[in-house]
């Protein structure tokens, strides 16, 4: 009897475990121009939607601490790799990079593949440039709300935190120069360091981004009036106190000047990256957020 039992614990327990993998998706969808962009899906496949988008040089992995959270769960997590980065195609043409629309067209085939209902977008960095780019072309009638993590509101140079040599390396054809600035950039990403093996694992990932799209992104074009400017739905911005790559308040007051509804949260003591920095408090806010929006 004892043996049978324990059959069927392990029966079932398999079960549980097929069950749970089966809400972990990849695959792939295709922009308007062909370009293939990598998806990937966990959580409650029938929750309240959370489309997560990256910024420059990163990939679905930097949500690691979103996706594998207990509290999260609940939701519909949804990620996917830019063009030009992770496992999304990279166009050898500078100018499928350039035109900040083609962005926001990829965001908008993720969001039609899926067949999501009112998610709520939340973009980091440059994540938020495609944000404001999908609404300027799209309007936000599909969307129940918008987070901008750290978010570029403008490609303005009084925004941008500046680090010439920095971004010159990472434009550089020279090997050595070209990685050792990716590492630079990525360690600027951090008040608080992660530890090794995800540092380690996110320079993986950065140096496998196009170097095309990295030289061309600088030169994107962004529709941030006719994007966060015209959203009606609840924006909120979360920015690290401690941010080297984006000033914190002048990007602030640009988003309340062209939208005056925004919310914002500070954290004190992270740098560019909340989410990993302080992910537990992150984790919390977003899920907050994320409750409150429903069924709008």
């Amino acid at each position: 009897m004892r043996i049978m039992r324990g059959i069927w614990v392990v029966v079932l327990l398999a079960g549980l475990s097929s069950v749970a993998m089966a809400a972990e998706k990849n695959y792939t969808v295709k922009a308007p121009d062909g370009v293939e962009i990598a998806v990937q899906e966990a959580g409650d496949p029938a929750g309240p939607a959370i489309v997560f988008i990256h910024g420059l040089l990163g990939s679905h992995l930097n949500w690691d601490m979103q996706v594998g959270s207990p509290e999260l769960q609940k939701f519909r997590l949804i990620s996917y790799d830019m063009r030009g980065h992770g496992l999304s195609g990279k166009p050898d043409d500078a100018e499928a990079y350039r035109d900040g629309r083609r962005w926001a067209d990829d965001l908008s085939a993720v969001l039609k593949e899926t067949g999501v209902r009112k998610p709520v977008l939340v973009g980091w960095s440059l994540g938020g440039v495609v944000i404001s780019n999908y609404l300027a072309a799209y309007g936000d009638g599909a969307i129940a709300g918008i987070v901008y993590v750290d978010g570029v509101i403008e490609l303005n140079a009084a925004l941008i935190t500046a680090h010439p040599d920095v971004y010159a390396g990472m434009a550089s054809d020279e090997l050595k120069v070209h990685l050792d600035a990716v590492k630079t950039f990525l360690a600027l990403c951090f008040a608080t360091q992660p530890d090794a093996a995800t540092f380690e694992r996110l320079l993986s990932n950065a140096a496998m981004a196009s170097w095309i799209m990295t030289r061309t992104v600088p030169s994107m074009t962004v529709s941030a009036a006719e994007g966060l400017g015209k959203a009606r739905v609840p924006v909120l911005l979360l920015y690290g106190g401690k941010d080297d790559l984006v000033n914190v308040e002048p990007s602030i007051a640009r988003a309340r000047a062209l939208n005056p509804a925004v919310r914002e949260k500070i954290y004190a003591q992270s740098g560019h990256a909340p989410f990993l920095e302080e992910a537990p408090r992150f984790n919390r806010d977003l899920a907050e957020f994320r409750d409150s929006v429903s069924g709008k």
